[in-house]
């Protein structure tokens, strides 16, 4: 639970902080959307695999057999190839009973004369193994009547390297063993989801992507589509790094370890198709390394400074979860997985740098043009550019300009004229006492209770002034039209008394 809180918490607005969050049970919601879209993908890409189950079988014996291969051609020599050894072996074992002429038509139903003649090698070789001396061996061949000196020589040959004297070594190795009944039925179905995890796999990743980044913009859904051909290019990396590399050699380390004590190997079918398919898909995950570390990056859970900072610590961990990982616990093995593993983390920590430095000559171009806009308003507001004034026209040249504070002057000049004649009018002209024959005191005066009486003042004075405004020829009020009056509202006018 105390995981999936946190996931629900990254997943918002793609992991940006300060989003709002979603309730606890659409998260879930969601997540079950995402578990059956994988599901069902899933499901699609095992049943068509599954129709080419025998194709998958061939595919994983591939490595095994070129282990064994290989290590038959080391023991060998030139002329025989381990087919033909193999082969060999067997019509030696199956003409031991037959007569000169019953093996002359036997041999002849084949279409390498040689067959003949590697089959009577294998016997001799097959013979002398069971003499423990190596003295006795070595003079067993010797002395072997009828047998020319150049099969001598290819006997002694053999002695030194011992390739395997099994008459099936081959399908012992390759081929392997089924012990269940169910085992051969279960194995076609966890190589038919093994395929299916690796054709799906972009799809999975996308459907993965989408429900932790719900909050892409609309760029950054263009770029999931690249981003998700990378991550499946990583993955078939680590697939193919795994099945053409890393696999034949942990095989062939086993292969050898179990021939050096003297332990045959007749490995079962099931085991190796685990071992093939847990080794090739832990690979195929772990190159996934750059896309999660690059999602922590642009969600801002990592960045270029924690990573330098802990690189040691990161190796230490790829080594550690590696051991812990890898199905087998030889060095070689481990250091196969995390080397690249490390490779990969570094490359990580340059994209991060070379990202980051993008986003910062981003931010400072965004700075440099906020700057430049907010010079050109202060240029505006100092004068250098002329700035519309509300309630005014506006010019463009010198001459315009001054017509209009002429203009504006003689405008200004008139009602000035207006104003000093209305003064003259109303208060006598400059040096004149004017009196209406009204006391006007503009000093506080104090009624009988103590009290201000300012305010009525104040009052009696603006009724004064209304009254010389309104008698002024000059501003002469407009007639009154006669309001025509409901008879009955007259009639209830009228007080009780008069009626």
């Amino acid at each position: 639970m105390f995981v999936l809180k946190k996931l629900f918490k990254l997943r918002e607005n793609g992991g940006k902080p300060g989003a709002n969050e979603k309730p606890f049970m659409e998260h879930l919601e969601d997540l079950r959307d995402v578990i059956v879209k994988v599901v069902f993908t899933l499901l699609v890409a095992t049943i068509a695999c599954y129709v080419f189950r025998s194709n998958l079988m061939d595919v994983l014996r591939r490595p095994i057999e070129k282990v064994w291969v290989e290590m038959e051609e080391q023991k060998l020599p030139d002329s025989i190839s381990p087919d033909l050894w193999e082969q060999a072996k067997k019509a030696a074992h199956a003409t031991t009973n037959l007569s000169a002429e019953q093996q002359t038509s036997f041999f002849s139903q084949f279409a390498n004369p040689q067959l003949r003649y590697y089959a009577q090698t294998a016997t001799y070789y097959r013979a002398s193994l069971l003499i423990e001396d190596l003295a006795k061996r070595q003079n067993f061949v010797d002395t072997l009547p009828q047998v020319d000196q150049e099969t001598k020589i290819l006997l002694t040959s053999l002695l030194k390297t011992q390739p395997s004297a099994a008459l099936n070594a081959k399908g012992n190795v390759v081929f392997m063993r089924s012990l269940k009944p169910t085992e051969t039925f279960m194995l076609a179905i966890k190589l038919s989801v093994f395929a299916g995890i690796i054709i799906s796999f972009p799809f999975l990743l996308y459907f993965i992507l989408q429900f932790v980044l719900p909050g892409l913009k609309k760029n950054e859904r263009k770029a999931l589509w690249p981003a998700l051909i990378i991550g499946f290019g990583l993955f078939l990396l680590g697939v193919f790094f795994c099945y053409f590399l890393v696999l034949p050699k942990a095989l062939n380390f086993f292969y050898t370890y179990s021939g050096g004590m003297g332990v045959e190997n007749e490995w079962r079918i099931g085991d190796y198709i685990t071992f093939t398919t847990q080794f090739t898909l832990i690979f195929g995950l772990a190159f996934e390394l750059p896309v999660v570390v690059m999602t922590l990056v642009k969600i801002g859970l990592l960045s270029y400074q924690t990573m330098s900072n802990t690189r040691s610590y990161a190796v230490l961990t790829i080594f550690v979860v590696g051991a812990i990982i890898t199905p087998t616990g030889d060095a070689l093995t481990l250091s196969l997985l995390a080397v690249p593993m490390c490779l990969l983390y570094e490359i990580c920590i340059w994209l991060a740098y070379f990202n980051r430095k993008k986003e910062l000559a981003a931010e400072a171009l965004e700075e440099a043009e906020v700057k430049e806009y907010m010079d050109q308003q202060n240029e505006s507001y100092t004068g250098t550019t002329p700035v519309p004034v509300p309630g005014r026209i506006s010019t463009d040249d010198e001459g315009d300009h001054a017509d209009y504070h002429d203009a504006y002057h003689d405008d200004h000049a008139d009602y000035q004229d207006h104003n000093d004649g209305y003064h003259d009018e109303h208060y006598g002209e400059e040096g004149e006492e004017f009196d209406d024959g009204k006391i006007e005191d503009f000093s506080k005066t104090i009624d009988s209770d103590g009290e201000e009486s300012e305010q009525q003042e104040d009052d009696a004075s603006y009724e004064d002034d209304d009254t010389d405004y309104n008698s002024s020829a000059s501003f002469e009020a407009p007639p009154k039209v006669a309001e025509e009056k409901d008879p009955q509202q007259d009639e209830d006018d009228v007080p009780p008394n008069k009626k």
